[in-house]
């Protein structure tokens, strides 16, 4: 069973009508409920937000969690770096991080990509088709060669990550952008997914492809048995 810890802010539904009557529950458990609910799923789902002690992520429960979703936007700053220091060792280690939307601003997202993570973006409510550009990824296993959120908020190029080792979504919008918008890295024995989608007044996590997206996401970045690592000097 692999045990999943979604991270949210749980910010704009506390505080914003428009999101609280989108994600009356939070983001984190609409999210949860996608995981859950599917045949075969094998999960074992625990949900944190940024209010609670050690924002939910103690040491305990990192060290428990095999994948870590974040879900984050106004308040990157407020994150201890002290729990930085926790996610970003525990994704050396081997647990799975998927960075949702507005969690490329994130601390630990920077810190594991060493760049601004910077972009363009506009608050539109347009239309966006996400393209699948690797059909043999685990993560787009069962999907159709596109799929399309009727409104969402834009983000396009230049977007300052590192290289993708893998990229497995292009989104265009209506206003003719294009952007990287499902980029897998590698950090240590840690897999990370980071995908675009996901603006807190847009229903973006109770679609069905999006949820089919990181249900698969969750089982790419899922810790794997592997040779042992060591390092240091050898007699």
């Amino acid at each position: 069973m692999v045990t999943v810890t979604i991270w949210n802010e749980f910010r704009h539904e506390r505080e914003d009508e428009a999101a609280a009557a989108v994600y009356p529950d939070g983001i984190h458990n609409t999210i949860a409920d996608g995981l859950a609910d599917h045949d075969g799923a094998d999960h074992d789902i625990h949900t944190a937000t940024l209010e609670e002690p050690d924002h939910g992520l103690t040491e305990d429960v990192l060290t428990e969690t095999d994948v870590l979703l974040w879900w984050g936007h106004e308040a990157h700053d407020e994150v201890d770096d002290a729990v930085v220091d926790r996610v970003h060792e525990r994704v050396l280690e081997g647990m799975g991080l998927i960075v949702l939307h507005s969690g490329h601003y994130s601390k630990p997202f920077k810190r594991l990509m060493g760049t601004t993570c910077s972009l363009q973006y506009r608050e539109d409510g347009a239309t966006e088709r996400l393209w699948v550009v690797d059909p043999g990824h685990p993560i787009t296993d069962g999907l159709d060669e596109s799929f399309e959120l009727p409104q969402t908020e834009m983000y396009g190029e230049p977007f300052d990550v590192p290289e993708p080792d893998r990229l497995v979504f292009v989104s265009w919008f209506e206003g003719g952008e294009v952007f990287r918008s499902g980029c897998c890295y590698r950090r240590g024995s840690g897999r990370i997914f980071y995908f675009r989608p996901g603006h807190e007044t847009y229903p973006i996590y109770e679609h069905d492809t999006v949820q089919q997206v990181l249900r698969n996401a969750v089982d790419w970045a899922s810790p794997t048995d592997g040779s042992p690592r060591t390092f240091g000097e050898r007699a």
